[in-house]
């Protein structure tokens, strides 16, 4: 499953690109390497529809049983843990311009990192989010409080993922329409994106590394 992505294109370029006209994450920074229970630019719509571009955690919390320890990823939309959460209120967009998934290679795993092609063109996760209590970040500086968390939904893995990882990818939008209907739509239409990107759009930019600059460290469009 994707625990680790990068988000590089400019801040504007990724409120273009989500047609967000709301932005509350201040000064954002290239991210070449976003990992679980850090924080991230996510768009979501507030309570009169406007688009905003913010900052959530990643890593929704999970069942009680497990003590809610975070989740990154959802694929059984099934489950009454997430069903909770597939209404329009808590559906959100996670930009990203590169995903990573590990090679079962010895003598340790190796970093393989996925983006529509060299350029790294920005694309989204199909999130979801929620506020919850407790405490969040690593043991040495623990964050206690409200929390604002997100995670993204989880697919089979298509024909350039598969050799790599090949239970899973993470849901991705490419297209307005796609996202309009992620952000707005009834969920017996929405769930019809928790699906692979076709066979051929995808390909492997890099490999190695835990972060992804991205196109020669251009911010992109």
């Amino acid at each position: 499953m994707c625990n680790l992505y990068s988000i590089t294109t400019n801040q504007e370029a990724i409120r273009r690109f989500a047609r967000a006209t709301g932005d509350r994450t201040g000064n954002l920074p290239r991210l070449p390497g976003v990992f679980p229970d850090q924080m991230a630019p996510v768009v979501g719509c507030d309570a009169s529809g406007t688009r905003v571009l913010d900052l959530l955690r990643w890593g929704l919390p999970g069942p009680k049983a497990t003590g809610e320890a975070p989740v990154t990823n959802v694929r059984n939309t099934a489950s009454p843990h997430w069903r909770r959460w597939l209404g329009v209120s808590h559906r959100c967009l996670v930009p990203a311009s590169s995903f990573c998934e590990y090679e079962d290679t010895k003598p340790r795993k190796t970093p393989t990192w996925f983006a529509l092609d060299e350029e790294r063109p920005l694309f989204a996760f199909a999130g979801l989010w929620t506020e919850w209590t407790g405490t969040r970040g690593p043991k040495s500086d623990p964050v206690e409080g409200r929390h604002r968390l997100f995670g993204f939904l989880t697919t089979d893995a298509n024909a350039e993922v598969k050799p790599v990882h090949p239970k899973a990818m993470p849901v991705i939008l490419t297209e307005p329409e796609q996202m309009d209907l992620w952000l707005e739509g009834d969920w017996e239409d929405a769930k019809a994106l928790q699906r692979p990107l076709p066979d051929g759009t995808l390909r492997i930019v890099a490999r190695g590394e835990r972060k992804d600059e991205g196109n020669g460290g251009e911010d992109g469009p």
